[in-house]
């Protein structure tokens, strides 16, 4: 029984057209991965897992700034009068965010006390949530 041959099997060269072409590790760029450069294949693991060669986006200059929401304001109010970084006066709470080590207040959440916010910029949320809460935005 005759077995048919695909055009490729049958002109010797397998696709590479000249038999010097396509010889050795040379026409690859070297051995395994080498030479790919930026190419598909060239992938890199990290502590992040894979990560393709070349550069992504860009570095932002600006500082990045510590926030805080006012769910955690409300939820740790108490621990922050303990350790000093707030006080309470009366039913109302003073808290100074830069103190715990934060720049902005976030609106996320809300607040079940009167708390006295003092803070270098506040979100238009946050702001209106503090004094819908009886509180006070106090910016620096």
């Amino acid at each position: 029984m005759t077995r048919r041959r695909s055009k490729k099997n049958k002109s010797g060269t397998h696709g590479h057209g000249s038999s010097k072409k396509n010889r050795g590790a040379g026409n690859r760029g070297g051995k395994g991965n080498a030479g790919s450069g930026k190419k598909s294949q060239s992938k890199r693991m990290t502590e992040d897992g894979v990560q393709e060669l070349g550069e992504k986006g860009f570095t932002s200059r600006k500082p990045e700034k510590e926030k805080i929401n006012l769910r955690d304001i409300d939820q740790r109010i108490e621990s922050f009068v303990e350790e000093g970084l707030a006080e309470k006066d009366g039913e109302s709470y003073v808290f100074d965010v830069s103190e715990a080590g934060y720049d902005k207040v976030l609106g996320k959440g809300r607040l079940n006390s009167e708390i006295e916010v003092h803070a270098d910029s506040f979100s238009s949320s946050a702001e209106r949530k503090i004094e819908e809460a009886g509180g006070e935005a106090v910016k620096k």
